[in-house]
């Protein structure tokens, strides 16, 4: 009976001791640095577009041998975060033999089935896929070219959709009215896929504000983009329409001069960019002895952002 009572005691004890840790033990405070929020995040990234020429020797445009020169500018894209190449066509593999960025798309192939764009970077690209243009004309109609879509992940739960382009070459009206069909078909798609999504699109557009038959304030009107270099160099002013307007030569271009290669943003609700810098790469694209490596010069862009949820 003794040992009853003794039990007895203990749990009274027990539950006493309990009714007045109850409190406690259910409402522990956890320290607000240990489950710090990802949803307040800043950062920048370094942007490339670059037509790399990659058409097979003998008819591609670039001056130099195309295998050492596309495999030297795989090795000279290193420093940008995210790159998006055209013409990569006949030499990807060159193009990638000495490349160290961790995500890579996978080539489409050669000509003629291949679109040429593939897209490289330093953050994961979560989805991937290639749409060609139902308008063409010319020898851009021998080969399929088009636009891609990637999503890509700047941080945890922080995404941004990068567009890679490559429209209808050539300022003669048929190829102009393909083109202007190429941008609403690109804008349609942005409209669709892209919703309320912060946005990047960069590449060879093969257009000019200056040209008259182009629709590229349509394109910017119909998506809600900015032009980069229109909006940090230029300060928001763009080049008025010449009349009989003749683009000049691809390599002859400066930070002053319009490129057909071009990049453009788009903030989202939570995601707000912030232009810091625009370069036409004249110097870094070069072989030891100054030449260019592509009949194209790349275009550079640094975009600081910020998440805001």
């Amino acid at each position: 009976m003794t040992i009853l009572f003794i039990l007895a005691g203990v749990i009274v004890v027990l539950l006493f001791l309990f009714k007045n840790l109850k409190g406690k033990l259910i409402s522990v405070a956890i320290p607000q640095g240990e489950h710090k929020s990802d949803h307040y995040l800043q950062g920048k990234i370094s942007l490339l577009t670059y037509n790399i020429a990659g058409l097979p020797q003998g008819i591609s445009a670039a001056k130099l041998p195309r295998k050492l020169s596309i495999a030297e500018i795989g090795e000279k894209v290193e420093p940008y975060d995210i790159i998006n190449v055209q013409e990569d066509f006949n030499y990807n593999n060159a193009f990638y033999s000495k490349n160290l960025h961790p995500y890579r798309t996978a080539s489409k192939g050669k000509i003629p089935v291949g679109d040429g764009l593939n897209t490289l970077s330093k953050f994961p690209i979560l989805e991937y896929r290639r749409i060609p243009w139902r308008h063409c004309s010319g020898p851009d109609c021998w080969t399929v070219k088009g636009f891609s879509f990637a999503k890509i992940e700047l941080a945890n739960q922080v995404s941004i959709d990068v567009y890679n382009v490559h429209a209808n070459s050539s300022d003669v009206a048929r190829a102009a009215r393909a083109r202007r069909e190429n941008f609403r078909q690109l804008a349609a798609y942005i409209n669709e896929h892209s919703v309320d999504r912060p946005v990047v699109v960069m590449g060879d557009f093969n257009a000019h504000y200056a040209y008259k038959r182009d629709n590229l304030h349509e394109f910017l009107l119909t998506t809600g983009l900015s032009d980069g270099w229109v909006q940090y160099l230029r300060k928001g002013v763009f080049p008025e329409v010449i009349p009989k307007f003749i683009a000049q030569h691809m390599l002859s271009l400066n930070n002053d001069t319009e490129s057909l290669d071009k990049i453009f943003f788009r903030n989202s609700k939570n995601l707000k960019f912030t232009p810091m810098d625009y370069q036409v790469e004249i110097d870094r694209f070069t072989n030891v002895d100054g030449e260019a490596l592509s009949d194209h010069l790349a275009v550079s862009m640094q975009l600081g952002w910020t998440w805001e949820d």
